[in-house]
């Protein structure tokens, strides 16, 4: 009762955030999981989609903290502890982007399986269509992210490169690179 003040509050809000962190992921990637699974009629898609994700999520936690908080790149004056909430809304906007990505793509190579009955001549086929889709929004994406790592507020700063990185690793890396791979190894 006699604590109090903004390291308190501070405190408070970090720990139920922190709480917060595992049910949250659990329901985002379950949700997911259970519409993917329902509109590809597939287990494997909603396992490599999620998967995928999984891996944006710690590239872009990874580059987060070693940019902001040990300082490489000289981006921020003064490197320190991530906020409380970045990863929260981080996570939300890259998980609602990449699983955009992931549908514009596998949709088309599902599309594309229809008509062609060859699984492979598919996954190229729907590539092609899918990633222009998926490269034109993800560039105006980053951009528009990338822009905030010129603010002088660290938290601005931390949350745009935060984003900006995060969607570059999943729209050409995980979706561009490693979505086709793995779709090609799958087979019908």
């Amino acid at each position: 009762i006699a604590v109090t003040g903004t390291t308190a509050i501070q405190i408070d809000i970090n720990q139920k955030l922190a709480d917060a962190m595992p049910v949250y992921l659990a329901v985002v990637v379950g949700l997911s999981f259970l519409i993917l699974m329902i509109a590809f009629r597939s287990v494997l898609i909603p396992i490599k989609a999620t998967l995928g994700f999984l891996l944006s999520v710690a590239a872009m936690f990874g580059a987060l903290v070693a940019v902001f908080q040990w300082g490489w790149l000289g981006i921020t004056d003064a490197p320190g502890p991530i906020v409380s909430f970045i990863p929260i809304i981080a996570i939300g906007i890259l998980f609602g982007l990449a699983m955009d990505y992931e549908f514009f793509l596998v949709s088309s190579m599902q599309e594309a399986y229809h008509t062609t009955k060859d699984a492979r001549r598919a996954v190229l086929r729907g590539f092609a269509l899918g990633s222009r889709v998926v490269v034109a929004a993800a560039l105006i994406m980053v951009s528009v992210f990338a822009g905030f790592i010129g603010n002088h507020d660290a938290t601005i700063q931390s949350m745009g490169f935060a984003l900006a990185i995060g969607i570059l690793i999943d729209a050409f890396v995980v979706r561009m690179l490693i979505v086709p791979v793995v779709m090609s190894y799958m087979g019908k």
